[in-house]
């Protein structure tokens, strides 16, 4: 008997398919499993590292640093944070420079500042604080950058809320010589988080946040449709999501610029509403 060569061919075909895939439900099984960590918007970017040693101190520079006037409520203007004492900050901060704020991305760090111009304006002892990047200090192009425009890039400075300058100097100096390192970020009590916006959109203020202290990356989770999501950071430490939020009760997950991550489990209730503030779980 004789066969068409197509039909010949077809049936080799077929036997060599089903001599090579002997179990094709496992192989089938294996590549959903390989999509679903690979494939999508909604699985996390990066994994919790707890092998990761504590944020360290960093090396001394020199800078200068001037004061503005304001309160709790305006002193974290460019970071997003509304009132730096409720957001766990105290009066204690300072506005960076362009070159130091990098666009917002230097929100939450801490600085210690040593005052360094004396007898002309620091208080005696030579005294240092910490204090914590919660806004800008812009530029100001009309006037020279040693005369006026201080945060002038490439200028490092330092503009320091009026309480916090007037625990290393004189306000009468005005502006006074300052040594400065970045050193880990020691706070009281969990991260915070704050969502405010509406279902369909949702903005979440990080604040709080301990060891380097600057957020690079947050993720959110709940317990039902809601997978891994990646936030997009809107300004400062204002992150958005256009996922839906509401009803589920949220995980978040917060990694800092030192490559740290924290997650804080089941931190929102199911009830949660635009407004309210949840406190999660920090970094040393």
């Amino acid at each position: 008997m004789t066969f068409p060569l197509g039909a010949l061919v077809t049936s080799s075909l077929l036997f060599l398919v089903a001599f090579s895939l002997p179990n094709v439900h496992s192989i089938n099984s294996s590549w959903k499993h390989a999509a679903h960590n690979i494939i999508g918007p909604s699985n996390p970017i990066s994994t919790p590292k707890h092998h990761r040693r504590s944020f360290l101190a960093g090396p001394w520079k020199k800078a200068q640093a001037t004061f503005y006037e304001g309160g709790s409520g305006t002193f974290g203007g460019a970071c997003g944070y509304e009132d730096v004492v409720k957001d766990g900050y105290g009066l204690d901060t300072v506005a960076l420079s362009t070159v130091l704020f990098n666009k917002g991305l230097a929100c939450g760090a801490c600085y210690e500042i040593k005052c360094m111009d004396s007898p002309q304006g620091c208080k005696p002892g030579q005294p240092s604080l910490l204090v914590t990047a919660t806004d800008l200090c812009p530029p100001n192009y009309a006037l020279p950058s040693d005369n006026g425009g201080w945060c002038n890039p490439p200028r490092e400075h330092f503009d320091l809320a009026k309480p916090a300058y007037e625990k290393i100097a004189d306000c009468k100096a005005g502006i006074v010589s300052v040594q400065y390192r970045r050193v880990p970020c020691k706070r009281q009590g969990g991260i915070r988080f704050t969502i405010t916006g509406n279902p369909y959109f949702n903005l979440i203020k990080v604040s709080n946040v301990g060891g380097s202290g600057d957020v690079v990356g947050v993720q959110v989770k709940g317990e039902g449709q809601l997978k891994w999501t990646d936030l997009k950071r809107n300004w400062g430490q204002r992150w958005e999501t256009n996922a839906m939020l509401s009803g589920e009760t949220l995980t978040f997950r917060v990694t800092t610029s030192d490559g740290r991550c924290t997650t804080s489990e089941a931190v929102a209730p199911k009830g949660w509403q635009f407004g309210q503030t949840f406190v999660g779980k920090n970094l040393a």
